[in-house]
C-alpha cells in the first residue's frame, strides 16, 4: 500500500508541475534508475515526444553509468584476488624451491657417503676390484664378506657415519 501512495504522490507531482507550466518532469536520478519499465511508461503518459525521448535517454545514461561502475568494482576486486593468489603461489614456489635445494644437498651428502663406502670396500677386500664388479656388488655385501675374511666382528661404519 505504501508503494502505491508513493506512486500516486509522484504522479500527482508530475501533474502539478505540468499544470504550473513546467516541462521538466520531477523524477530524481535514483527514482529513474530503480523504476520498472511499466512504472516509467505510466509516468511518461501525457508528456511530449521530446520529453519522453529525453527522459528515456537520461534513464539509459544513468543505467549505463551504474553498469560501468559495477564493472569497475568487479574488475578491481578480481585484480586484488588474482594478486593475492599470485602472492600465495609465489610463496608456494619459494617453499618448494627451498625443499628442492635441501633434498639436493641431502642427495649430495648421501652420494658422498656412498662413494666413501665404495672406497672403503675396495680397501677392505683382498685385491683390487674391477669397476664392473664394484658397480654390480652391494657395498654391504663386500664389507660383510671382508669382515668374515678378516674375522673382525665390529664394522668400521660407526666411524664413517
Amino acid at each position: 500500500m505504501q508503494g502505491m501512495t508513493t506512486h500516486f504522490k509522484t504522479s500527482k507531482a508530475l501533474k502539478v508541475k505540468k499544470e504550473a507550466g513546467e516541462n521538466d518532469p520531477t523524477l530524481s536520478d535514483d527514482e529513474l534508475v530503480v523504476m520498472s519499465v511499466r512504472e516509467l511508461n505510466q509516468h511518461l503518459r501525457g508528456l511530449t515526444k521530446e520529453d519522453v525521448v529525453r527522459l528515456k535517454q537520461r534513464r539509459r545514461t544513468l543505467k549505463n553509468r551504474g553498469y560501468a561502475a559495477s564493472c569497475r568494482i568487479k574488475r578491481v576486486s578480481q585484480k586484488e584476488e588474482l594478486e593475492r593468489q599470485k602472492i600465495d603461489l609465489q610463496q608456494e614456489v619459494d617453499k618448494l624451491a627451498r625443499e628442492n635445494a635441501s633434498m639436493r644437498m641431502e642427495l649430495d651428502a648421501l652420494r658422498s657417503k656412498y662413494e666413501a663406502l665404495q672406497c672403503f670396500a675396495r680397501t677392505v677386500t683382498r685385491g683390487p676390484l674391477s669397476p664392473g664388479k664394484v658397480a654390480n656388488t652391494s657395498v654391504i655385501t663386500m664389507v660383510k664378506s671382508a669382515n668374515r675374511l678378516n674375522n673382525s666382528s665390529p664394522t668400521p661404519f660407526s666411524s664413517l657415519s
